[in-house]
């Protein structure tokens, strides 16, 4: 099966749009949302989608792990892709992928709509996707009728009144199709802007140096090519992916990425500068003779379909779907990995660092895929500990 999240499955109808509810906030039950969450369905998993987590005794110094009770950030979200957060405490942006719509959660896990992403032609794996601030604006991954795209929007306003302002095109044309649209946009260590590309199905391209389709691409906040990219004029900063959603950075500067396989082995790659990571002559471990980099790290499709990445006090987290676990591997051993709420929270979709210690992790069960329960889907936090040292 392609652990490409199916392509040949499709989503169903969304459904009516729920009320958001954040736990212990009654003021949620006020907003301007009508509707209200499906019955839970016959699940191992109950309303309240609660666990705990327990840090391994020899957390080695320098790592973080989860620790403690989980608790919901926020409820009744449709199809969330993407959460950036916008300062110290709790207030972030989400995108939901189908209705192109970005929300603003703020501290009091109240929600309010910021605004809608025009132009956005939602199906399968395609809509509004990755988001990452930079400054005052907020850049937008989506795909549009003529392929996917990345936007950047004056953000106006502050916390309680954000809006989207003026868009400007970053970069447009970009490999889409109704599965692969990659889609994780994230800025680096050196202030460049880092872009996932998928294979939109058409696997070859990955290798075509001159194709944009199954690469990483780094760009200048401002679309230019960088100077010192591997390829003179070009924005591609490495290739042979088949579909990366995941992108983060280690504190000595490493990139890493979480990558779907097809039908056997997903991927988690450092990434560095020209390297061609082998897609689709190699899937998994196995193409060093061929010039291509193995990754560090692989699992079975089925245990896996590795989204999106973050990386906390050197320690990588990696969301799964089809795994429905969240993964934490050492940056400085990223051969081994410890596995928190496996079929916990069903799908997840993306993970990154909450205020105040904290973990956040993104549920992805209403996009088609998932198997939902009452109040999905969520973001989701865990309590993090630090090994002394």
């Amino acid at each position: 099966m392609d652990s490409s999240e199916h392509p040949h499955q499709h989503p169903t109808p969304t459904r009516a749009r729920r009320a958001w509810s954040a736990a212990g906030i009654a003021a949620v039950a006020a907003l301007a949302l009508s509707g209200c969450a499906d019955a839970a369905p016959d699940d191992d998993r109950g309303s309240s989608a609660s666990a705990r987590a327990t840090a391994p005794a020899d957390l080695p110094t320098g790592q973080t792990a989860p620790d403690g009770d989980t608790t919901d950030v926020v409820t009744g979200l449709e199809a969330p892709w993407s959460v950036v957060r916008t300062g110290d405490d709790g207030d972030a942006l989400v995108s939901e992928r189908d209705s192109a719509r970005v929300l603003e959660l703020q501290d009091d896990g109240t929600m309010r709509e910021v605004g809608t992403v025009d132009g956005v032609s939602h199906g399968g794996e395609g809509g509004l996707l990755g988001l990452a601030l930079h400054d005052d604006d907020l850049f937008v991954y989506s795909t549009a009728d003529d392929g996917n795209r990345i936007q950047r929007y004056d953000l106006t306003g502050t916390t309680g009144s954000w809006a989207l302002g003026d868009a400007t095109t970053i970069i447009d044309g970009l490999p889409s199709n109704t599965f692969h649209d990659g889609g994780r946009i994230a800025f680096g260590p050196d202030d460049m802007l880092y872009a996932s590309v998928g294979d939109a199905g058409a696997s070859s391209d990955a290798q075509d140096e001159d194709s944009l389709a199954g690469k990483i691409l780094r760009l200048t906040p401002d679309g230019d090519v960088p100077d010192d990219n591997p390829v003179d004029g070009s924005p591609v900063w490495s290739l042979g992916h088949r579909n990366v959603q995941g992108m983060g950075w280690s504190s000595d500067g490493t990139m890493f990425a979480s990558e779907f396989g097809e039908n056997t082995l997903d991927e988690l790659n450092v990434i560095e500068a020209g390297e061609n990571y082998g897609w689709p002559e190699v899937e998994g471990e196995g193409g060093e003779d061929q010039g291509f980099v193995d990754p560090v790290q692989q699992w079975s499709t089925d245990e896996a379909s590795p989204s999106g990445l973050t990386v906390v006090d050197d320690t990588v987290f990696v969301a799964n779907l089809r795994g429905e676990v969240l993964r934490a591997i050492p940056a400085d051993d990223p051969g081994s990995s410890t596995e928190y709420f496996q079929g916990d929270f069903g799908r997840i979709r993306t993970v990154l660092e909450g205020p105040s210690d904290t973990l956040w992790f993104v549920t992805n069960n209403t996009d088609g895929r998932g198997d939902p329960v009452q109040g999905d889907d969520r973001i989701v936090s865990v309590p993090l500990t630090r090994a002394a040292g």
